[in-house]
C-alpha cells in the first residue's frame, strides 16, 4: 500500500487530494494545524492518519517529521498556501509580501527538507508541490503579485531541488490545480473547477508521474503550462 502525506489537508484541494487518495485505496498521512478541530477529514473513510502540521512553524515541521521518523512515505504532496491578492502599486504590504513567501517558497522546501529521510526509505520517491498557473512567467499578467512572485521561485526551487535529488532516485515536480472553487475563490466571479474533480485528476497524476514529469509544468487535467 502506497503512503502518501498531504500538508494542508482539512479543506480545499488538500483535503479533495487526500479523499482521492483514499478512494484509490492508499494510506493517507494528512496533515493540518488543527487536526481535533477537522470534522471532515476525520470523516472521511479508509486508511487514514491526522497529524498536526503548521508548515509556517519550523518547530511544528521538526516536531512533524519527528514523530513519524521511523517510517517510510512514498508521496509527499506540498499541498498548504495562502493567497493575498490586494497588491497595488503605491499601497504593497512588504510584510504580508513576505508571510506569502514565508508560506507558498520557504515553507515547502523546509517540508520537503525534513521529510526526505521518509521518501529516501519509500518505494514511490516522489515529491510534488502544489503550484499554480499564476506562477508561469510566460504567461504573466498584471496584479497578485505577492502570489504569483511566490509561485514563481516555487517552481524554480522544486525544478532545482529536483535536479540534485534525482541522483537518489526522486521524482520533484509541480502542478497546478487549475482555479479550483474554494472558499478562497467564491468571491471571484469567474468560472471555476470543482474541487473534487481538480482533487481526482491530481491523484491520478500523481499516481502515473514519471521522472521526466519533473521538467514539465502541468495542470491537473494533463495539460502542459509553459514556465
Amino acid at each position: 500500500m502506497t503512503t502518501i502525506l498531504v500538508t494542508g489537508a482539512s479543506r480545499g484541494i488538500g483535503f479533495e487530494i487526500s479523499r482521492a487518495f483514499l478512494r484509490r485505496g492508499h494510506h493517507v498521512i494528512a496533515t493540518c494545524r488543527d487536526p481535533d478541530n477537522a470534522h471532515d477529514l476525520q470523516a472521511l473513510e479508509g486508511v487514514l492518519e491526522i497529524h498536526a502540521l503548521d508548515v509556517g512553524d519550523p518547530a511544528s515541521i521538526a516536531h512533524c517529521a519527528d514523530s513519524l521518523a521511523d517510517r517510510a512515505i512514498d508521496i509527499l504532496v506540498n499541498n498548504a498556501g495562502i493567497a493575498y491578492r490586494d497588491t497595488r502599486i503605491g499601497h504593497l504590504d512588504y510584510a504580508a509580501w513576505r508571510r506569502v513567501l514565508d508560506i507558498n517558497l520557504l515553507a515547502p522546501v523546509a517540508v520537503l527538507e525534513a521529510f526526505l529521510p521518509h521518501l529516501l526509505r519509500g518505494e514511490g520517491r516522489k515529491a510534488v508541490a502544489i503550484s499554480s498557473s499564476l506562477g508561469s512567467i510566460t504567461r504573466a499578467g498584471g496584479g497578485n503579485y505577492f502570489y504569483r512572485t511566490s509561485k514563481a521561485a516555487l517552481n524554480m526551487a522544486m525544478r532545482s531541488i529536483g535536479a540534485d535529488l534525482a541522483q537518489q532516485g526522486v521524482t520533484v515536480a509541480v502542478v497546478s490545480p487549475g482555479f479550483v472553487d474554494t472558499d478562497l475563490t467564491q468571491a471571484l466571479p469567474v468560472p471555476k473547477i470543482p474541487a473534487r474533480e481538480s482533487g481526482d485528476g491530481l491523484a491520478a497524476y500523481i499516481e502515473a508521474m514519471t521522472p521526466e514529469d519533473g521538467r514539465r509544468f502541468l495542470r491537473f487535467n494533463g495539460d502542459e503550462l509553459p514556465w
